[in-house]
């Protein structure tokens, strides 16, 4: 198969003709395996319940180094060792912050090496860390070789991770904790949302959360500040409805990106043409990149319910990466689409997206035609 076109790769035989189940078993199959393999990796192998619990409990170690796309956590655990490894009264004495842009890293290791004046542990916290520059972090790896234990330092790499082959990662792998937190999958951010509402004792709809996912994208840190306001305008008691997000977050509860997918799964024709004339009308509310890849997402997650032996609610859910509570729509999708049709809608998806980047398209076609077009040749 190497060196196909997703056409050719598509492309049945006679013999696949007579067997196209099995023909595109395989194909989901390694899929499903890859994308569990990638879910797998991409989480650090200590979480960061577990690095508060332990300083919590007095075990901390010489250097935590937080890395990672995911900008929310670490600023949640920089704040955490901020406020509980000095007492508040001796922060003036035994704790130092410091931003890597103002700081060599020969400073934080002159900082790291003081012992604490008047508490248990010192804090040097090294805020934005990645732009130190590399070729000074061979000067920690030599301080770590006899860091102090009464020293908690804390490097704060933002925005990608330290390169694993300077002797500076080695040091900190050997004498402290390395904490990496990528960004969330665009399906795993409605499950963030739900979990994080209800850690606040608060209720919203699954509907709400996956439109507040699609407004906000997999920016934690953002969407965590517009709920923190949801908090403050709906009443306690109160579910955090699709409306809410409608008025405060900024996406319309009737046309978005979601609708417009469970309207091709029911093969709605009059939702599908409201949907796609609103956004023609409206391209900020649904840019052309952004409709690709979601109905992409969508309809490979059909393709791979199809395959499924067990297509119970939680057995389906977890084979595909989505929320249990939006399975009954891949379910209903496949009823109306067998997988040569998928085979075929992601073809017109290569094919619009390609075309909205100017390829076959002088530029008197707009995103709006394209995306019409699009939804057309799905639906029919």
């Amino acid at each position: 198969m190497s060196g196909m076109t997703p056409e050719e790769a598509f492309r049945p035989t006679s013999k696949e003709e007579e067997e196209p189940i099995s023909r595109y078993s395989n194909k989901i199959r390694i899929f499903a395996y890859s994308f569990r393999v990638i879910m797998a990796k991409k989480e650090s192998t200590i979480t960061e319940s577990q690095i508060m619990a332990d300083v919590t409990a007095g075990k901390m170690a010489p250097v935590y180094l937080l890395m990672g796309e995911e900008g929310y956590y670490i600023d949640m655990l920089s704040d955490f060792f901020e406020n509980n490894v000095v007492p508040e009264e001796n922060r003036d004495f035994d704790q130092a912050v410091m931003y890597g842009k103002d700081v060599h890293m020969t400073d934080v290791v002159g900082s790291a090496s003081q012992f604490p004046m008047m508490s248990e542990h010192r804090l040097v916290l090294v805020k934005e860390a990645q732009d130190i520059a590399l070729k000074e972090w061979d000067v920690l790896a030599t301080y770590l070789e006899k860091a102090t234990e009464r020293t908690v330092l804390v490097l704060c790499y933002r925005k990608d991770k330290l390169d694993g082959r300077i002797k500076a990662a080695s040091a900190i792998k050997k004498a402290g904790v390395i904490y990496q937190r990528n960004r969330l999958y665009d399906n795993e951010v409605p499950t963030w949302i739900l979990n994080y509402v209800k850690q606040n004792g608060r209720t919203i709809t699954e509907k709400a959360a996956l439109l507040m996912s699609e407004a906000l994208g997999n920016n934690l840190s953002k969407i965590s500040n517009e709920l923190k306001k949801l908090f403050v305008t709906v009443k306690e008691g109160e579910a955090i409805t699709d409306a809410e997000i409608e008025r405060n977050v900024g996406v319309s509860k009737d046309y978005n990106i979601f609708e417009l997918q469970n309207a091709i799964g029911r093969k709605d024709v009059v939702r599908c043409t409201k949907i796609v004339n609103y956004f023609a009308d409206n391209p900020k509310a649904a840019p052309m990149p952004v409709v690709v890849a979601n109905l992409y997402e969508f309809l490979l997650k059909v393709m791979i319910y199809h395959q499924l032996t067990d297509k119970s609610q939680y057995a389906a859910a977890s084979a595909m990466g989505v929320n249990a509570y939006f399975v009954k729509d891949y379910e209903r999708a496949s009823r109306n689409y067998t997988l040569p049709k998928l085979a075929a809608c992601i073809g017109y998806l290569h094919e619009a997206d390609v075309r909205s980047k100017g390829v076959r398209n002088t530029g008197t076609v707009t995103d709006g035609e394209l995306l019409k077009e699009l939804v057309f040749k799905i639906i029919h």
